[in-house]
C-alpha cells in the first residue's frame, strides 16, 4: 500500500532564499509577505498584491507568446518589483498558499490561475493542454505554466483553493486525480487522462468518470477544493 499524500504547511514563520525573505500568514484567506533585499526582483500578476512599501519600484516583466493568452482571457505581462523593501501578496479566494524552492535546472508545471509569485530567476513560459478541450475545460483547453530554475536557487509561491497536500511518488508509481483536483507536477511526473465508464443499468444508461494519472518519479500536489476552469461552451 502507498502512503497516503501529506498536508503541506498552512503557516511559515521565516523561509529564506537568495535576495528574500518571506512569511505566509493566515487561515483561510492567508497572506504571503515578502522582504527583498535589492538583489533580486519578484514578479506576479498585477492583481494579487495586497500592499507594499513606497519605496520598491513596479515595472513590467514582458512575456513570450502575449497573443495565444489573450485569446485564453489571461493576463499578457508579469508585474516586477524591485527592492529593497517589503510586499505582501494575497489571492481573493480561501486557500493554502505555500512556496516551491526550485535549485538550478529544476522545474515544475503548473495548472493556470494557481501562480502568485515568484523570484525575478525563474524562467516563466506556458504551453497550452490540447485533446481535453470537449472532455473537461471547453473547446479551447487549458494553459499549464512552467515554472525552471536558471541560475541558482529560486522560489515559486502557489494557491491552492481549500488545503494542499503533496503526494511524492516513486518511479512508475501513480496516482489518480480528479481534474480539478490537482495544483502542481514536478517535470519528471507524466500526466495523461483516463475514463472510466459506468453503467447503470437503468434502462441501459450510464456515464464517465475522468481522472487525471499522474506517474513518477516526482511531486504531484492537490487541492481539496476542486478548482474547475471556465469554458466558453
Amino acid at each position: 500500500m502507498q502512503a497516503p499524500p501529506e498536508l503541506l504547511p498552512t503557516q511559515i514563520e521565516e523561509g529564506t532564499a537568495p535576495g528574500v525573505r518571506y512569511r505566509i500568514q493566515g487561515e483561510l484567506v492567508p497572506v504571503l509577505h515578502t522582504w527583498l533585499d535589492g538583489t533580486v526582483p519578484i514578479f506576479f500578476e498585477h492583481h494579487v498584491v495586497l500592499y507594499k512599501e513606497p519605496r520598491l519600484e513596479i515595472g513590467i516583466r514582458p512575456m513570450k507568446g502575449a497573443f495565444k493568452r489573450v485569446v485564453a482571457g489571461m493576463s499578457i505581462f508579469m508585474t516586477e518589483a524591485t527592492g529593497p523593501g517589503e510586499i505582501a501578496f494575497s489571492r481573493d479566494g480561501v486557500g493554502h498558499v505555500f512556496p516551491i524552492h526550485l535549485q538550478r535546472g529544476q522545474a515544475i508545471l503548473v495548472r493556470e490561475h494557481q501562480f502568485l509569485a515568484a523570484t525575478g530567476g525563474t524562467e516563466y513560459t506556458f504551453t497550452r493542454i490540447k485533446g481535453l478541450g470537449s472532455m473537461l475545460f471547453g473547446s479551447s483547453g487549458f494553459f499549464q505554466d512552467h515554472f525552471k530554475a536558471t541560475g541558482g536557487e529560486d522560489v515559486v509561491w502557489l494557491h491552492g483553493y481549500g488545503n494542499v497536500l503533496e503526494k511524492v511518488l516513486g518511479t512508475g508509481e501513480q496516482i489518480d486525480i480528479e481534474p480539478g483536483g490537482w495544483i502542481y507536477r514536478d517535470e519528471s511526473v507524466a500526466m495523461e487522462i483516463k475514463v472510466f465508464g459506468l453503467k447503470t443499468g437503468v434502462f441501459g444508461g450510464g456515464g464517465n468518470v475522468v481522472f487525471n494519472r499522474f506517474t513518477g518519479p516526482g511531486r504531484v500536489a492537490i487541492q481539496s477544493m476542486y478548482f474547475h476552469l471556465p469554458t466558453g461552451d
